[in-house]
């Protein structure tokens, strides 16, 4: 046994680390197919990027939301990296059954941490191992986020992890017996009944029992590796090696998520100026090889844990997208498609073939022919992705916010958009009567630019406009940028005067646009339309800079020094898609402002006592979530301490709310497109809602506002929701509150400056 247990490992273990290591080299050419990116934006403060990667290994700060599920892969992961001198041990043992680790191997902690990090790592993966089960779809359907996963690869995995960690166990428990330990010891704390069965057996048996098992760990962690190396598209398995790059390289070095800003369009790594585009650049994604490598590392990084899945809210509402199936699909077509790249294959874009038939003869058939499928295509196209998959994202930004490995899905859906939209003019139809409206009038909805102004003569006092009424902003202490919504439908200007009431009620200076702004792009560019949104913006932000009193040159852009002397540039918006683009994006634009949301500057008013609830608001309410300010912006905590600070609300949550609440359907363009697939999302979301039974569903975002609405009061002439329930803007909730109420004449009269010894 002992002679047998020796020659095959050592055969799988010079197979396996060859195997291995051309593996490595494999996986690092098959990433430099993809396009550069921008210069430092993937590896700029390296020491920040390094903490920020120990901070998620060690303190699994995303796995971690899952509880147990955190748990138990915390204790297989650390297990793993932590436990790699046990195959020394194992393979020393194969010669000498009771040889020992110099100096490790009789040192107390040493041993302590073995015995504990291996038991753990045994239950930690039973534990797996149950919760997957339990998570079987056994039946057709969408519930469980294993549904689409590689199973047979997930089961081959876990049995390697299960063996192993058995092993390490009972080598340790023999290591005891074979050295005559007598009694409870820390470093055999919980391996010592073991150890006392094991002493009564002979030497012959001890020493057999110990080339047994430390051949099979030998055995199974190379077979392991045999077969990773050989099927370098397992992310199951490779995760655990690619996940630390992925992290190092994510966009943030900080570490938050990639969520907020777009990634500005570039080709070769270089921003494409659309004024001037260069005749090799390359608009958006086609093939799978103008991704850039870290989409690529990206790919190969899922591990199909379906967390992303279980939260989309496509994929809860019969919609094809699951961002899970989406990157295990590019995954599998670039893996599939390298040896085609790698001998030099590609197409122009006229479609011609850049290789030489000399250059493809030895590429394999399978290869050829995955290089002829088109990225986006139906299935009858034989496509890659297809075209309902990519027009079913909201860029709600769940799958990002869920991942534990920092994929960034939402940038790769929207640069295949981007080729579908500016080359292919592919997009759903009802989405083109958006972007006509938003190149002849500015905004979605085509109305006239001087509409942009009504609501202001439905308020009985004056707002000033810059341009009009003040010269610029250095007089007044915020720019309320209203935006498209709040100035032109009709159920988010009830949003948009309730503030403006609020701010005047507070006495803040404040001034809005004259009706020459744009809308902020945020729809085009989320639809893939980026030169239009880079329009719009950069004429929003030569507004914006002449609003705020600086000087500009021929160019529009902004001469240096020349403001008039103010603390900041605030901006304050009611909706969080103008607050997200204005904040973060329109610096990519050269348009650099301090922005905040509506909700953050009520609750900064109200903790002064410059507005004061004091009329009760009888009910249940339930608060929805926006993604562009929670998950966006993480924006959490001002609407519900808004909502807290009205007396008479009792506020209930429902089931997915603040990081992982639930879509209203309207993001990422999805505002302007029919919904024909599966069940309405912004249904989906108030029949949870409704579960609480609430007397008002507030939000505080107006598109939120709008879907919210439109589906409650469908609910309403089904006879499925109350007549009396309420969808409102917290702006509203709180304008209510701090009114006073009736007086006995029936007249109201707007709460005004308190008494000292009520705001006491």
């Amino acid at each position: 046994m002992q002679l047998a247990a020796i020659i095959v490992s050592l055969v799988l273990i010079v197979v396996g680390v060859a195997l291995f290591g051309r593996a490595l080299l494999q996986i690092y050419n098959f990433m430099r197919l993809g396009q550069p990116v921008p210069a430092g934006t993937r590896t700029d403060d390296p020491a920040q990027r390094t903490l920020t990667v120990v901070k998620e290994f060690l303190g699994h700060t995303r796995m971690n939301r899952w509880g147990i599920v955190g748990v138990a892969h915390w204790f297989v992961a650390v297990g793993f990296f932590t436990l790699l001198l046990t195959i020394v041990n194992a393979f020393g043992q194969l010669f000498k059954a009771d040889w020992l680790l110099p100096v490790l191997g009789d040192w107390a902690p040493y041993n302590v941490y073995v015995e504990f990090i291996g038991t753990m790592t045994v239950i930690g993966i039973l534990a797996l191992i149950v919760i997957r089960q339990l998570s079987h779809p056994r039946k057709p359907g969408r519930k469980s986020r294993f549904a689409g996963s590689n199973f047979g690869q997930a089961y081959f995995v876990e049995a390697v992890i299960l063996i192993v960690g058995v092993c390490i166990f009972m080598l340790h428990a023999l290591e005891g017996a074979q050295h005559h330990v007598g009694g409870y010891e820390a470093s055999f704390f919980i391996s010592y009944p073991v150890v006392s069965w094991l002493e009564h057996a002979d030497v012959s048996t001890l020493q057999n029992l110990t080339y047994f098992f430390a051949g099979l760990k030998i055995a199974t962690s190379f077979i392991w590796m045999i077969t990773v190396a050989l099927k370098t598209d397992m992310g199951v398995a490779w995760h655990r090696f690619l996940a630390f790059p992925n992290i190092w390289f994510k966009r943030n070095a900080t570490g938050e998520t990639s969520l907020g800003a777009l990634l500005p369009m570039t080709s070769g790594g270089k921003p494409i100026n659309f004024e001037d585009p260069g005749d090799d650049d390359v608009f958006g994604v086609s093939q799978v090889e103008q991704f850039s490598w870290k989409g690529l590392l990206d790919f190969s990084t899922c591990t199909e844990c379906g967390r992303c899945q279980s939260q989309c809210p496509a994929w809860n509402t019969g919609k094809p997208l699951s961002p899970k199936l989406l990157i295990m699909s590019l995954r599998d077509h670039a893996h599939a498609k390298a040896p085609y790249l790698l001998a030099g294959g590609g197409k122009t874009m006229e479609g011609e073939e850049k290789a030489s038939e000399e250059q493809l003869k030895d590429v394999p058939a399978a290869a050829l022919a995955e290089a002829e499928r088109p990225l986006i295509g139906t299935a009858e196209e034989n496509g890659v992705i297809d075209p309902d998959v990519l027009w079913s994202c909201t860029t709600c930004g769940a799958c990002v916010e869920q991942c534990p490995v920092d994929i960034e899905h939402v940038d790769h859906i929207v640069d295949m958009r981007r080729y579908q939209v500016m080359i292919e003019s592919a997009f759903p139809s009802e989405a083109g009567t958006m972007l006509k409206n938003l190149e002849k009038k500015g905004n979605p909805w085509g109305l006239a630019k001087k509409q942009r102004l009504e609501w202001t003569k439905e308020v009985d006092f004056e707002v000033p406009v810059v341009g009009k009424d003040i010269e610029d902003l250095t007089e007044v202490e915020y720019l309320y940028w209203v935006g498209c919504a709040g100035a032109l439908e009709d159920r988010a200007k009830k949003t948009t005067k309730a503030f403006a009431e609020l701010l005047h009620i507070a006495g803040v200076k404040f001034a809005i646009m004259g009706g020459d702004e744009k809308c902020t792009g945020d729809s085009a560019r989320r639809l893939g339309n980026e030169p239009l949104f880079q329009e719009l913006g950069m004429e929003n932000v030569m507004a914006l800079n002449t609003a705020f009193g600086e000087e500009l040159d021929d160019e529009g852009k902004v001469v240096p020094e020349s403001a008039k002397p103010r603390s900041a540039k605030k901006i304050v918006a009611t909706c969080p898609h103008c607050l997200n683009t204005i904040g973060n994006e329109y610096p990519q634009l050269g348009g650099d402002y301090e922005v905040i949301h509506h909700t953050q500057l009520l609750q900064h008013l109200v903790d002064e006592g410059k507005l004061v609830p004091v009329t009760p608001v009888e009910g249940i309410i339930t608060y929805h979530d926006p993604c562009y300010l929670g998950r966006h912006n993480k924006i959490y905590t001002p609407p519900r301490e808004i909502i807290g600070k009205v007396p008479g609300l009792r506020n209930e949550e429902m089931h997915r709310h603040k990081e992982r609440g639930f879509c209203c359907g309207a993001g990422g363009a999805r505002m302007w497109m029919e919904e024909r697939i599966g069940k309405r999302i912004n249904n989906e979301r108030v029949d949870e809602a409704l579960s609480l039974n609430p007397d008002i569903v507030s939000t505080a975002c107006p598109f939120c506002l709008v879907m919210l609405t439109d589906s409650v009061n469908g609910k309403k002439n089904d006879g499925k929701a109350k007549e009396s329930i309420q969808v409102v803007d917290v702006a509203q909730l709180l304008l209510d509150s701090v009114k006073t109420p009736a007086d006995p004449a029936g007249e109201a009269e707007a709460h005004s400056e308190p008494e000292p010894e009520p705001v006491k």
